[in-house]
């Protein structure tokens, strides 16, 4: 690939990121003043994404995500080995406790809830499947940076500061680096009602081959349905379920590559 199809790749994919929870649609206009590009360029990009079914729109509307969208996602349920090696591990988990179970992936930067179960009535969830995470509060966060690199991790827990400081982590990088130590020596993460009022988060990394975290399976559950030994008892299934979900996807590799050299 040139340059050139690299940086117009960029752009088209820049188009896609706009879209959020805040900004579900844009009009051409919009998109202009936010993406700063020409309009030829920016009718072209969007024909493109149209055409591919990843945006749509209606006349004198503006444009939001398209169908294409929920295809990729329906494939996406059917082809990641996360997903297929974890759920059976959270329906355990939600077997044994009135709770809900997520499986979490970690991808740039983001934490993205991409399977879960429960056995509550009503879950008490303030993220479903789909709605990225924070990066600054809950157990999920914390099992995840942990295990980050030192080099990636500071300038993450920099750009969080503000929410690590308002739960208590510490008033400096390294207070919450040395709490993120006692989380890491630990293997799990607890947290009570920082990303959902009433709720306690209970969480634990997930690896891939090289030991880095991709994702992190977590228990939520309210908190006046525990005490301090059932947290570690959960704890304790939490840790265990990451570890066998670890376990899974190192198989998948080896067997993978194992039928690559036959």
């Amino acid at each position: 690939m040139t340059k050139a199809a690299g940086n117009s790749l960029e752009k088209v994919l820049a188009v896609l990121e706009v879209f959020s929870e805040d900004r579900l649609e844009w009009t051409p206009e919009e998109l202009m003043e936010e993406l700063g590009y020409s309009r030829p360029t920016l009718y072209r990009y969007l024909k493109t994404l149209k055409e591919a079914g990843l945006l749509t729109s209606m006349p004198n509307t503006g444009f939001t995500l398209g169908p294409k969208v929920v295809e990729m996602d329906y494939l996406m349920r059917k082809s990641d080995r996360l997903i297929i090696n974890g759920s059976g591990h959270l329906r355990n988990l939600t077997s044994k406790y009135s709770c809900t179970a997520l499986l979490v992936r970690w991808y740039g930067n983001r934490l993205l809830c991409v399977d879960s179960d429960t056995s509550t009535r009503n879950p008490l969830s303030s993220y479903p499947r789909g709605r990225p995470m924070p990066l600054g509060r809950g157990a999920i966060a914390r099992s995840i940076m942990a295990f980050l690199p030192r080099r990636h991790l500071v300038p993450l827990v920099e750009r969080t500061m503000d929410d690590l400081r308002a739960v208590g982590l510490g008033n400096s990088v390294e207070d919450v680096m040395e709490q993120l130590k006692k989380v890491r020596k630990a293997g799990v993460s607890v947290a009570y009602g920082e990303v959902t009022p009433g709720v306690v988060g209970i969480a634990a990394p997930v690896f891939d081959a090289g030991r880095s975290p991709v994702a992190s399976v977590c228990v939520t559950i309210a908190g006046n349905l525990v005490d301090g030994a059932a947290i570690e008892r959960i704890a304790a299934d939490v840790k265990a379920t990451a570890r066998l979900v670890t376990d899974s996807l190192l198989r998948d590799r080896v067997e993978n590559d194992e039928s690559k050299s036959h």
